[in-house]
């Protein structure tokens, strides 16, 4: 079974000494990042550590040169009167994973000592950058020190927010940065432009990152304060699998002669190809004092949808969101809904609105039929009538 560290995220309880070994080896190794594969099938040799005038920034990892390694490793034995000969750890490797800074190093056993049942092995592991002069063991906070709950959403495809919570615990002074990187950038670059709460950095928003799109955006964000060692938070990003458009635009429901609704939208505003866009279609009826219920209609690519109406109800209600398809990513955020609603008149409502004129112009006719009536009663005999309304 391989043995495993983390350069600069490996807590230093979990390096532990080797108190009470027998035997120790130490091997010594001047190792090339990021193309530290080179190594995997070649055996290992000692060097002295070279020395390079200047260091490069910490979160510059491309412009990291050498870096070597220290490894210690013992075995302790039940009884203390045995003593037992061990051969050095094997197949030291050290792998760039692109993490800004973090670096996987790998390494097994002797063989003896897998088949050993009365030794408990122990290894402490050291390492320095180029430059130094002092071998360290990593250190760095426990795993609940990291920024926890980090989401990220890629807003119509022009820029990235991020936020995070505090890490636990979280001093008063402790203060967050980001730092991202991404093929064709020529060096890691901090955020500038962070969301605060309080005067700590609890979010981040990257623009122009076009570029960066459909390749890896490795992020990592650390925290520093006066007396407590915090964890980085290292991960990577396809920022095409966090898009979130806007709605939908210009939403317009009508009814067709066959009582059918007709619903139009265009695409959102923003920067997402619409190529890449699907679309969800619900609908609701109102259904007099009941709650109306949203029923799916299509998930579909076009920006136009004809929905039958089941329920001839008064009121029908039509909302429209959109996200990236799956031919653009491999996963997405719906937008918000658009909603529009459409009063449809009931059949009987428009026997009634026929009724009504009709209705209207008898009563009408009867009335200055009655009036007429009247004045020819009043009228004296052997006079000329005149019809008036006021007789």
């Amino acid at each position: 079974m391989s043995k495993k560290a983390l350069v600069s995220a490996q807590p230093a309880e979990g390096i532990p000494g080797l108190h009470g070994c027998t035997e120790a080896f130490e091997e010594r190794f001047d190792l090339s990042s990021p193309l530290a594969e080179e190594l995997q099938d070649q055996p290992l040799t000692p060097q002295p550590a070279r020395q390079d005038p200047e260091l490069p920034p910490p979160m510059a990892l491309r412009g990291l040169c050498t870096l070597s390694v220290v490894l210690l490793w013992g075995c302790v034995v039940v009884s203390s009167s045995s003593h037992t000969t061990v051969a050095p750890p094997r197949d030291l490797q050290i792998t760039d994973p692109g993490l800004l800074g973090a670096l996987d190093v790998e390494w097994k056993p002797p063989p003896n000592v897998q088949t050993s049942s009365e030794c408990t092995v122990k290894y402490k592991f050291e390492y320095h950058n180029t430059g130094d002069t002092d071998w360290k063991v990593p250190l760095q906070g426990k795993l609940e020190s990291q920024v926890q709950n980090f989401h990220c959403i890629y807003h119509d495809w022009e820029y990235l927010k991020c936020t995070w919570q505090p890490g636990l615990p979280a001093p008063p002074d402790v203060h967050y940065g980001l730092y991202y990187w991404y093929e064709g950038l020529a060096q890691a670059a901090q955020c500038e432009d962070y969301t605060e709460d309080h005067g700590m950095n609890v979010g981040c928003t990257l623009r122009n990152l076009s570029q960066a799109e459909y390749r890896d955006l490795n992020i990592c964000v650390n925290g520093s304060a006066a007396a407590t060692l915090l964890r980085p938070l290292y991960t990577t990003l396809r920022l095409q699998n966090l898009a979130k458009p806007s709605p939908p635009r210009q939403l317009v429901v009508s009814m067709s002669a066959a009582e059918e609704l007709h619903v139009m939208w265009s695409p959102p505003r923003g920067q997402t190809p619409p190529q890449c866009l699907e679309y969800e279609v619900e609908m609701a009826e109102d259904l007099g004092e009941a709650k109306p219920a949203w029923q799916p209609v299509s998930t579909q690519m076009e920006t136009a949808a004809t929905i039958p109406r089941a329920n001839q109800s008064h009121i029908s209600c039509v909302r429209v969101r959109g996200r990236t398809n799956f031919f653009c990513a491999d996963q997405g955020f719906w937008s918000e809904w658009a909603q529009e609603c459409f009063s449809v008149s009931r059949k009987e409502d428009k026997q009634l609105f026929i009724l009504i004129p009709v209705i209207l112009s008898l009563s009408s006719s009867l009335i200055i039929f009655m009036l007429i009536v009247q004045c020819k009663k009043r009228s004296p005999a052997g006079k000329p009538f005149h019809a008036s309304v006021g007789c």
